[in-house]
């Protein structure tokens, strides 16, 4: 946060720092017919269907600010709810903006938090269209709604897959969950703990995943361009194993995937040696890789082949087989959903 003069969110009041922060936004959407500045944004979406979707995080909870940047934060929250627009076969359009905000940040805290907001949604032509501020007596809290488009026959659920579809998933995973090991680690030693050395050489993409994340609308355009129209779809926030067995059981089907196949980056192979844990594990259920899981079908198998940054890494069967992962040496082990559980307790 700002260390240096600060000016209290006081000094503008709730309304006076919805002004501030969105004063200057241009409105990019033909259906966003108003925005910030009245009881309600307007919205026209003639031929289209609506797609809505939001994320709440709570400080302690989903960030900890003594290692996350707010300009980072503002980012990963508006890509978080891009990336499920996109998930269902979308394209977003708007967000509306909640904070509850305590007192311990002042207006240019706000100005950073809101300037990622804004690199997010310019980098995806997306509309900040609304919102609300609050006060907060136990830190800060962020709550996002996405608003986006699909032409109805083009939105993909999760309960299309059938048996034989190819499964895939774009870039590689397991790297947003060593960032935050990696992070945790050096909180360790800012909290004091000598015996444990910082070292963040060498890894630069580990933190970028954590911190920085990327809604895949990349691969959205590329499946469009390539005429594939895929049965199913995810994105990966809670971990590959959770995500697949959520399209599996809502399917009606099984799967197979293959651990050899699964995408990993060099980085997260080493740190992962270094802390001394698996790195197929890690894959399958460090979550927050925001990457896009999908299934296709057969015939589509050439096409999907050709897509850069995209992988096969196994295939939908049927539902009395169930959900397994094929081991390097060829051995059978169930998948289990090990990924992130927002209520789970303690």
């Amino acid at each position: 946060m700002n260390t240096g003069n600060k000016t209290p969110i006081s000094t503008l009041g709730e309304f006076g720092l919805i002004r501030h922060l969105t004063e200057e936004i241009k409105l990019e959407n033909t259906s966003s017919k108003y925005g910030v500045g009245d009881d309600c944004a307007v919205l026209e979406y003639p031929d289209k269907q609506v797609l809505v979707t939001t994320d709440l995080l709570m400080e302690g909870v989903h960030f900890d600010l003594i290692y996350v940047p707010l300009k980072h934060l503002g980012y990963k929250a508006v890509m978080v709810n891009l990336s499920d627009i996109y998930a269902m076969n979308g394209t977003p359009r708007q967000i509306t903006v909640s904070l509850a905000i305590s007192k311990r940040f002042s207006v240019e805290d706000m100005e950073e938090l809101y300037a990622g907001m804004r690199l997010a949604c310019e980098a995806h032509h997306v509309d900040i269209v609304g919102g609300d501020t609050t006060s907060s007596l136990t830190g800060l809290a962020i709550s996002i709604t996405a608003i986006g488009d699909a032409p109805k026959e083009k939105i993909v659920y999760r309960n299309g897959a059938h048996e034989t579809d190819l499964i895939c998933v774009s870039g590689n995973l397991g790297a947003a969950y060593m960032g935050l090991q990696l992070l945790e680690r050096e909180k360790s030693v800012f909290m004091g703990e000598s015996n444990v050395q910082p070292d963040f050489a060498g890894k630069e993409y580990l933190l970028e995943r954590q911190l920085k994340p990327e809604a895949r609308g990349d691969i959205i355009s590329a499946l469009a361009e390539a005429g594939i129209q895929p049965t199913a779809m995810m994105d990966i926030s809670d971990g590959l194993s959770s995500e697949l067995m959520h399209i599996c059981k809502q399917s009606g089907t099984g799967c197979r995937v293959y651990e050899e196949h699964i995408p990993l980056d060099y980085q997260t192979a080493v740190m992962a040696e270094e802390l001394n844990m698996n790195v197929t594990t890690c894959a399958l259920n460090g979550g927050e890789d925001y990457e896009l899981l999908f299934t296709v079908p057969l015939a589509d198998y050439d096409k999907v082949s050709k897509l850069k940054d995209v992988r096969l890494i196994g295939h939908i069967t049927k539902p009395e087989l169930g959900c397994m992962l094929i081991t390097r040496d060829g051995g059978e082990m169930e998948l289990k959903a090990q990924g992130w559980q927002a209520l789970t307790e303690e």
